[in-house]
């Protein structure tokens, strides 16, 4: 097969959990095929580079085989080069880090699990390292 739909290949190859959500993601805008936005019946050939958006990061992938079956995790590679920047992994590790401080709005209050990560990130270290105790009587 020397050629595929964007949508198929991008499922198959396991970018997208399923079709609607890679052929969605053309119809907004997040694909983009050697720096042209796709819509999902755009075909992709072998050496083509697929930009994927996904807030924060841009992910890029180099097509190195055309498929529209899903195949095994273990297959991928075949199929795929991943030659995403490291900046953009960086900014996906920074944005993790500060997703605790900074919420977005409208996304509801933090779960007790956010609090604890939240108290654990910016709790100070020393307070209770003091094995002795002030007399602040005399």
């Amino acid at each position: 097969m020397s050629e595929a739909r964007i949508d198929k290949w991008m499922w198959a190859v396991r970018i997208f959990k399923t079709r609607t959500i890679a052929a969605e993601a053309c119809k907004k805008g997040r694909i983009s095929i050697n720096g042209a936005l796709a819509k999902a019946a755009r075909m992709v050939k072998p050496g083509d580079v697929i930009q994927v958006r996904k807030p924060p990061v841009t992910y890029s992938f180099k097509v190195l085989q055309t498929i529209e079956k899903r195949v095994g995790a273990k297959l991928v590679p075949e199929m795929m080069e991943n030659i995403t920047a490291p900046e953009q992994y960086e900014l996906l590790e920074m944005s993790k880090i500060s997703g605790f401080i900074n919420r977005a709005k409208g996304t509801g209050r933090p779960t007790k699990k956010d609090r604890r990560e939240l108290e654990d990130f910016t709790a100070p270290e020393f307070v209770d390292d003091f094995d002795f105790d002030f007399d602040f009587e005399e």
